[in-house]
């Protein structure tokens, strides 16, 4: 594996296209005067440079719960691909990025960087003391279309703060179906989620109806906005995609089910073109 290989599959760098739509169609929908090139960059290197902190911690402090789990014992720090030391350095470089990113955007994205910081590294020792980790997981990356809209316009804007609940409640939703696959390893371990709660059934229940809170934020998002006939569309779309999540799939171990995945990207996109639509086209 080359050098830059492995810091892709450390952070799982396929996986951003699940927020980076929604925080790109933030910054579309609170772009009033027009989209600034410049302003784009800073939210790329936010979001990625966020999203890299945020998973290489949550990988470095998982190290010996991975190491014990048959699912994740060859990601690569328990298999040796990259040290601890290694990790930590990644986390500081891209946290300092981070942050010299949203000083570049402007003076409310930097008064606010440290607390976007410590929602997205705070996730992952959530985990170890409440069942809200899902929850606290939604919200870390739910803010990240409502921070792209602040770095377009310096406030807060009602589009961006909308897109923001709909990914809160997706990702909600996702993380338990998710975290299905661990129940038995979570229960045995100490460790709190919604399946060790609820038990399988019943956490795919509580997903199912957060999933309805994400088909309703995307209708009231097309009614507050006055939007047409498109977002309308993608709102059945993404109707359908929730539907076959729940309903659908057959295969539980969501680990070998690539669909899965793909399905819940193809929604973030559609949601990204929907808001492109109706904001520069309709």
């Amino acid at each position: 594996m080359n050098p830059l290989s492995k810091w892709f599959s450390l952070v799982r760098f396929s996986h951003t296209f699940f927020a980076l739509p929604f925080a790109l169609a933030g910054w579309i929908a609170a772009s009033a005067t027009g989209p600034s090139w410049r302003t784009l960059a800073g939210v790329l290197v936010c979001m990625v440079t966020a999203r890299n902190a945020a998973m290489a911690f949550n990988r470095l402090i998982d190290r010996k719960f991975d190491a014990e789990n048959p699912r994740t014992r060859m990601r690569d720090i328990p298999a040796g691909r990259i040290s601890p030391s290694e990790a930590g350095w990644f986390v500081a470089l891209n946290a300092v990025v981070f942050v010299a990113g949203a000083w570049f955007l402007n003076p409310l994205c930097f008064a606010l960087s440290p607390v976007a910081l410590a929602l997205v590294l705070g996730y992952s020792l959530a985990k170890r003391f409440t069942w809200l980790c899902h929850a606290w997981l939604g919200l870390a990356i739910g803010i990240s279309p409502v921070a792209a809209g602040i770095a377009a316009s310096g406030r807060f804007q009602s589009i961006p703060v909308w897109l923001g609940a709909i990914l809160l409640t997706w990702l909600f939703g996702f993380d338990i179906v998710y975290a299905t696959q661990d129940e038995q390893y979570d229960r045995t371990h100490g460790l709190r989620s919604v399946p060790v709660l609820l038990g399988r059934r019943g956490a795919l229940r509580l997903a199912a109806g957060l999933h309805s809170l994400t088909l309703a934020g995307v209708i009231g998002l097309g009614l507050h906005a006055h939007w047409g006939v498109v977002w309308s569309a993608v709102g059945a779309v993404i109707g359908v995609i929730l539907v076959w999540v729940h309903v659908g799939r057959k295969d539980d171990d969501l680990s070998t089910q690539s669909g899965f995945f793909r399905a819940n990207v193809v929604l973030s996109f559609l949601v990204l073109a929907g808001v492109a639509w109706e904001t520069f086209v309709r």
